[in-house]
Order: C-alpha cells, then structure tokens, then sequence
C-alpha cells in the first residue's frame, strides 16, 4: 500500500471534517451571543450552555487543524522487515486469529479508513497497542492487558 495515499486520505477527511465543524462552531457562536439567548430568569442557562458548546468546539477544531499540519508535514519512512516499528510504521498484525492493520502515526489514533480493500486503523505511541508495539520486530508479538485478559499481536509485516 502507499503510505502517501493513506495519509492524504486521512488529511482530506480531516479537511471535510473542519469544514463542518466550523461551520457548527459558528452557529454555535451565534446561538451563545445572540440576543435572543438572553437569559429570561436566573435559572435560564440556555446561553452559559451554548458558549460551554462554542468553547469546546473551538478546542475542537484547533485539534483538528493541528492534525491536517502533522499531516500534511510528516516524514514518512519506509521500513525494511529487519527494522524496529516506529512512526509511519504500517504493520500487519494477528490477533484472535484474524489479520488486521494499524498504522502507527505520532497523534490522532482511533480513527479506521478502507483503503485497497483493507481497514486501517491509525494508532499513536500514546495507545496501549502503539507503545506495545514500537521498537518491536517483524515476528515478535506484542501484549496488551487490558484488566485480567491479555492480547496477543504477532507482527507478519512491516513496511
């Protein structure tokens, strides 16, 4: 797969992302200003609520903006199978049997994307899985606890 094209999908989703949340953010931004929000009563929050909403969809796109810059930005390396897992790193992993794939990426881990068929799920070094997983080598298996049960990743493939 092309690492390239992966994170330009991701950065274009992003980008589709910000446009709507700013446009959420500002209709927000409004609804809190607005004359019309004006407390009727000292128990009416209507406008403390809204600028509560603003301010968090604010952070919200900031996050957003500092993701497409990383992305747009970043280094990407590509890995020999006898080299450590670092960022940029896509991996093939089995786990419970099944085959999955994560791309480890210095920051917005949690989203998954289709590409060429195959789900990708970004996972940063901040994740149980993503500091499992970094230093390690194709054939080593990496383990998460999670309370009293265990997973197992068994690396097949680094690029």
């Amino acid at each position: 797969m092309d690492k390239q094209k992966f994170i330009d999908l991701i950065r274009n989703q992003l980008e589709a992302d910000l446009s709507v949340l700013k446009s959420a953010a500002l209709a927000t931004y409004d609804a809190a200003t607005n004359e019309e929000s004006k407390p009727e009563n000292q128990y009416d929050t209507r406008a403390l609520e809204a600028s509560y909403l603003a301010g968090a969809q604010a952070k919200r796109v900031a996050d957003i903006e500092e993701l497409i810059y990383i992305y747009k930005n970043v280094q990407i390396k590509n890995f020999k199978p006898t080299e450590a897992i670092a960022v940029t790193a896509l991996l093939e992993l089995k786990t419970a049997g099944k085959n999955i794939f994560v791309f480890v990426m210095p920051k917005g881990g949690g989203q998954s994307l289709q590409i060429q068929g195959m789900t990708v799920q970004i996972v940063t070094p901040n994740s149980p899985l993503g500091e499992a997983l970094l230093g390690l080598f194709v054939g080593d298996v990496a383990q998460i606890e999670n309370g009293d049960k265990v997973r197992d990743y068994e690396i097949l493939s680094l690029q």
